[in-house]
């Protein structure tokens, strides 16, 4: 799904525009679609419906993340990392087309691409964390 790839990675700019730049998330969003001229509809689509997602859902998805990552604190972690790790959690509990395992996935190729060395790792073991903390990992699928 190569559309949905870089519907994440548009989003992800978004996200981190917003944040980093303290922007309101509408008007970040507009810069960044009004940058993009050759997207597909259907990317822009899949990326607002994920910005607006995360967006209205930050604080329950912060609290989750928050409640596994031993030794951090949501804000301490680098902006892309957080934001990765706020799409996938966002996409395995309110996408139900999207497999838990590609969310991750995702997450992880994405971090590998703009995050840190560490990054992958990173967002690999909090998104892990996160699986096993909601059972999905023994069920093998989410809950419908």
């Amino acid at each position: 799904m190569i559309k949905r790839r870089k519907a994440r990675e548009l989003a992800l700019q978004i996200l981190f525009q917003a944040e980093v730049g303290n922007l309101p998330i509408e008007e970040a969003m507009e810069t960044t679609l009004a940058e993009v001229t050759d997207m597909d509809e259907e990317i822009c689509h899949y990326a607002t419906q994920l910005v607006r997602g995360v967006w209205e859902q930050k604080a329950k998805l912060d609290n989750q993340i928050q409640s596994v990552a031993t030794n951090w604190t949501v804000e301490r972690m680098a902006a892309i990392d957080r934001n990765l790790i706020r799409m996938a959690l966002y996409e395995i509990l309110h996408i139900p087309d999207v497999p838990y395992r590609v969310a991750i996935n995702e997450a992880v190729e994405l971090a590998k691409e703009y995050g840190t060395t560490e990054s992958r790792r990173f967002v690999n073991g909090v998104l892990g964390a996160l699986v096993r903390k909601l059972g999905l990992d023994k069920i093998g699928q989410k809950k419908q």
